[in-house]
């Protein structure tokens, strides 16, 4: 069962009550989304003082260009950097013996694949031989 309202207004009255309500709530809305703007308040910022936004931007510009093109300090420990050279050499020439070794057995190589897989060419296309 519904209860009754114990508002005794006339249904006008609640009209301009309503009307009233909204009108409240626009000017409330309108007031929060110009507080929430604030691409706007930065432009009117802007065109109200321009020097301490130019300054401004300058500082952030150098700072940036600082960090950005500052150098890192190398140390450089001369008893590792002898033991380093040493073993790029030793690299170095074992890389070299490889490639020697590599292309005189190259020949033997590619003879000992060529023997292990003839008898496949020799059997075409219809698939394994049948014995």
């Amino acid at each position: 069962m519904a209860k009754k309202s114990g508002n005794k207004q006339s249904k006008a009255e609640l009209k301009q009550q309503i009307a009233r309500s909204r009108e409240d709530l626009a000017l409330r809305v309108g007031r929060l989304r110009e507080a929430v703007d604030i691409p706007r308040k930065i432009r009117r910022s802007v065109r109200r003082e321009p020097v301490p936004w130019i300054v401004g931007a300058i500082a952030v510009g150098l700072l940036v260009t600082a960090i950005v093109t500052r150098r890192k300090k190398i140390i450089v420990d001369a008893a590792r950097a002898t033991k380093r050279k040493g073993t790029l050499l030793e690299a170095g020439f074992l890389l070299g013996a490889l490639r020697v070794a590599a292309t005189l057995l190259k020949p033997v190589v590619v003879k000992l694949v060529e023997e292990k897989f003839a008898h496949y060419s020799t059997r075409g296309r219809s698939g394994p031989k049948s014995s």
